[in-house]
C-alpha cells in the first residue's frame, strides 16, 4: 500500500483535533511504509490540517563533556575527549540530529518555519511563534508549556511514547531539576541547565494516557494524538506520587540512576 497526501490528510482530519489548535509532532517517516513524495508529503499533510506545527530540532553534535562538573548530574566526567574534538559549533541552520527524523529536518527547511536558538534543546515550527520565542538557556521546554496554555497537542506519527518530549515537562513540573549539560556556541561554551532525563522509560506513562489518546491507523503507521494540558496534569500527579514511576529498567542508565540518587 502506497499512502498518498490524500490518506495523510484524510487520517488527520479524522482525528479532529481542531484547525485552531497547535501540536508538537514526533514522526518516524518509515513506520507508515511507502509514502508518495515522502517526508515533504507528510508535513504538508500537517500543515494543512493543524493550526500550528512544531517539532524537536535537537542538534546533540554540538554537546561537550569536561573533566569536572556538578554531582549526582548523570554523566561521566572525562569520558569524551574524542567526541569533544568531533563536537560541531551551534549555528541556526545546523541539520536536526537524525534522531529527530526526516520529518523535522525537512521542517526545519520549511520556507515559513522558524527555530528557537537553544543550542542543544532548539526547536522549530510553522505557525507557532509564541512558544518558539518563549524558550531560554534557562528554561528549554518552555515552547511546551506555551503549547498547553493554548490547548495544543501531542502527535505521535508511528512513533510511541519514549519520544514524547512533552513528558519531560510534566516532570519538570512535578519537581524533577533536570541535568547540567554543555554545548559549543560561537560565543564559547554555554552551560545548559535543566536538560531532561532519560525518556525510554517513557512507555509505562501509556495506560495512564489510554483514556485521553485518540488513534487511527494511516499507512503501516499507527497515529496518536493526546491533548497536552489534561495529559501533563495527570502525569505531574503520578510523578509527584512516585518520582521513579518512569524511569528504564536498564541498570547501566547514568540519568536514571542519577535520579534515584536525588531521591
Amino acid at each position: 500500500m502506497v499512502v498518498t497526501y490524500r490518506d495523510l490528510v484524510a487520517g488527520l482530519r479524522a482525528l479532529d483535533l481542531g484547525r485552531d489548535r497547535p501540536v508538537i509532532a514526533h514522526a518516524s517517516l518509515s513506520a507508515f511504509g511507502e509514502v508518495r513524495g515522502g517526508a515533504e508529503t507528510v508535513l504538508g499533510a500537517l500543515l494543512m490540517t493543524l493550526g500550528g506545527v512544531m517539532m524537536p530540532a535537537f542538534t546533540y553534535k554540538t554537546m561537550v563533556i569536561p573533566e569536572t562538573g556538578p554531582e549526582n548530574n548523570g554523566i561521566t566526567y572525562g569520558s569524551g575527549r574524542e567526541l569533544n574534538q568531533m563536537a560541531e559549533f551551534f549555528r541556526p541552520e545546523m541539520p536536526v540530529d537524525r534522531m529527530m527524523g526526516v520529518v523535522a529536518e525537512r521542517l526545519r527547511q520549511h520556507a515559513q518555519a522558524q527555530r528557537s536558538v537553544h543550542p542543544i534543546l532548539s526547536f522549530a515550527g510553522v505557525g507557532v511563534t509564541k512558544a518558539l520565542h518563549a524558550q531560554t538557556i534557562a528554561d528549554p521546554l518552555a515552547p511546551i508549556g506555551v503549547l498547553v496554555e493554548q490547548d495544543g497537542w501531542v502527535l505521535l506519527l508511528g512513533v510511541d511514547q519514549t519520544v514524547n518530549t512533552s513528558i519531560h515537562y510534566a516532570e519538570q513540573l512535578a519537581g524533577q531539576k533536570g541535568f547540567v549539560r554543555w554545548a559549543l556556541t560561537l560565543g564559547g561554551i554555554c552551560e545548559c541547565p535543566r536538560f531532561p532525563g532519560c525518556s525510554l522509560g517513557f512507555e509505562k506513562a501509556s495506560p495512564w494516557l489510554k483514556g485521553m489518546t485518540r488513534s487511527i491507523l494511516i499507512g503501516d503507521a499507527l497515529v496518536q494524538a493526546l491533548p497536552l494540558r489534561p495529559m501533563v496534569q495527570i502525569l505531574v500527579e503520578l510523578l509527584q506520587r512516585d518520582p521513579l514511576s518512569l524511569v528504564c529498567d536498564r541498570v547501566d542508565c547514568e540519568r536514571c540512576n542519577a535520579l534515584r540518587g536525588q531521591l
